[in-house]
């Protein structure tokens, strides 16, 4: 082979390796653009479909929550006039225990005094 010859097959061989490398860096550039372009897609389809279900779900969390707090409040309610009636079963209790020992006092056979006496207990 002449000098001429392994110049131009050096020549070739550069100018082709140049030319593999422009297509590689043209395929990454397209392939990078179709990447960006997916991206956005993507983008467009979370803030769309997945916003509209986020927003729902949002909705859906809030209205139990003001459920939750009607039943708290509720429940609340509950308790105040549970005890309400306690308090009043014992002020009704204390009464007729009051009423028992008047009656105990008065009558003649009870001794109201004994260590074991009890209210109303007669023998």
């Amino acid at each position: 082979m002449s000098t001429t010859t392994v110049i131009i097959v050096v020549l070739l061989v550069v100018v082709l390796g140049i030319a593999l490398a422009a297509v590689a860096v043209m395929n990454r550039k397209r392939r990078a653009e179709q990447d960006r372009a997916a991206a956005e897609q993507l983008r467009i389809e979370a803030v769309g479909t997945h916003g509209t279900a986020v927003a729902e779900s949002e909705q859906q969390a809030q209205e139990a929550e003001a459920r939750a707090e009607l039943a708290r409040a509720e429940a609340e309610r509950a308790e105040r006039a549970a005890a309400e009636a306690r308090l009043g079963r014992h002020v009704e209790e204390a009464r007729q225990e009051d009423v028992l020992r008047t009656a105990d006092r008065v009558d003649p056979d009870v001794d109201h005094r004994a260590d074991d006496y009890r209210p109303g207990a007669t023998s």
